[in-house]
């Protein structure tokens, strides 16, 4: 039985093991961003639909980008949130 080569530290059960947590740490902080993208997409649809502080079509056009940025970001964190788990 041979040692594990250091040049490959994702061999062996402790790699794995350290895999395993680093994985579950990505898959929270993932998750965390996903649920800040969703809340914020869901301030800026307000904001759009003129229920926010700025009424202005202005303000609402940017409401209306903004949310629409945030649920490409959240599809984003959702999609490597999974990956992360996966690989758990």
């Amino acid at each position: 039985m041979s040692a594990p080569n250091v040049n490959k530290p994702n061999e062996g059960i402790i790699g794995q093991a350290a895999n395993s947590v680093k994985n579950a740490a990505n898959y929270v902080s993932e998750s965390t961003r996903g649920n800040t993208a969703e809340a914020s997409k869901e301030a800026n649809k307000q904001q759009a639909k003129g229920n926010a502080g700025d009424t202005s079509l202005t303000g609402r056009a940017e409401g209306a980008l903004d949310a629409a940025s945030d649920k490409v970001d959240q599809k984003k964190h959702e999609g490597s949130a999974k990956a992360n788990k996966e690989n758990i």
